[in-house]
């Protein structure tokens, strides 16, 4: 990889609290000691809410999924799963210190394993490459409540953006 400033890997590390704006630590709950991003995002907090956190170095996205998530097969929904693959590419991107603004350029799903309602998944992974336009990143969504069984492996891209005003 080239050793040019714009090409460094995101994120170099993460703090104890971020510095990054909208994560808003959850004190209580099944969630506490995890972060909610807001303002929230209606189409993720409708299918989620998500939730994400720090473990070793790298952050981690969370989500329980329940009976709405399920499909008539009472497994739950490849598009719950999907969604919360595209709002673990963007946490994992910019970590704890770092918003990365943008869109989804491309976004591959692989279904290794069925998940059920109840049990919570956790989404690790890592930053392949930050440019100045574009952020590749790669994970897997684990049944943490079944020995880090894989559930869905996924990879993607974003196209950075400028930030843009929400007022």
């Amino acid at each position: 990889m080239s050793e040019e400033p714009h090409d460094k890997l995101l994120p170099e590390g993460l703090e104890d609290e971020p510095t990054r704006a909208g994560l808003k630590k959850v004190t209580e709950g099944q969630w506490a000691g995890w972060y909610h991003y807001e303002p929230s995002d209606a189409f993720e907090d409708h299918t989620g809410p998500f939730y994400c956190k720090p473990e070793r170095k790298k952050m981690i996205c969370g989500f329980m999924p329940d009976e709405k998530n399920c499909n008539a097969g009472g497994n739950i929904h490849g598009g719950s799963l999907m969604t919360f693959a595209d709002y673990a590419l963007f946490m994992i991107a910019g970590g704890m210190n770092n918003e990365v603004h943008g869109v989804t350029v491309t976004c591959n799903c692989e279904f290794v394993n069925a998940a059920v309602p109840g049990k919570l998944l956790v989404a690790r992974g890592e930053v392949v490459r930050a440019g100045l336009s574009m952020v590749f990143v790669r994970g897997i969504i684990y049944d943490s409540d079944d020995g880090d069984r894989p559930v869905l492996a996924f990879s993607g891209s974003i196209k950075r953006l400028p930030a843009r005003d929400r007022g």
